[in-house]
């Protein structure tokens, strides 16, 4: 996530892939107040042994700029709302937009990526 761990701006979606690799698929547009509250109550900064930590994300298209993040715990499941521009290694190419957690679904239930 970026922003406070308390109220996060932004979401980095992530899924584990067939090898066990936790791979980022998309970044969340701003969240709003409410969602940045909710979903801050439920976040837990992850430890140093999170696939990302240490890892450096563009903050944008046509720039080098690093995306300064926070891993946190993938305990959570997120739905958002979603273009179907999607590229090959299954990354979303646009923002997604966050709509809820998941409370009904964990984490070891979504299917990897193929």
């Amino acid at each position: 996530m970026t922003g406070p761990l308390s109220a996060p701006d932004t979401l980095l979606l992530g899924r584990w892939d067939a090898e066990a690799r936790f791979r980022m698929i998309a970044r969340t547009t701003p969240l709003q107040a409410t969602a940045r509250r909710e979903v801050g109550a439920r976040l837990t900064a992850a430890g140093d042994d999170h696939p990302w930590h240490g890892v450096t994300f563009s903050a944008g298209w046509g720039t080098r700029l690093p995306l300064p993040h926070v891993p946190v715990e993938p305990a959570l499941v997120a739905e958002v709302a979603a273009d179907t521009s999607v590229d090959d290694a299954g990354l979303y190419r646009h923002p997604v937009r966050f709509l809820r957690l998941r409370d009904d679904i964990g984490a070891d239930s979504v299917p990897p990526l193929p």
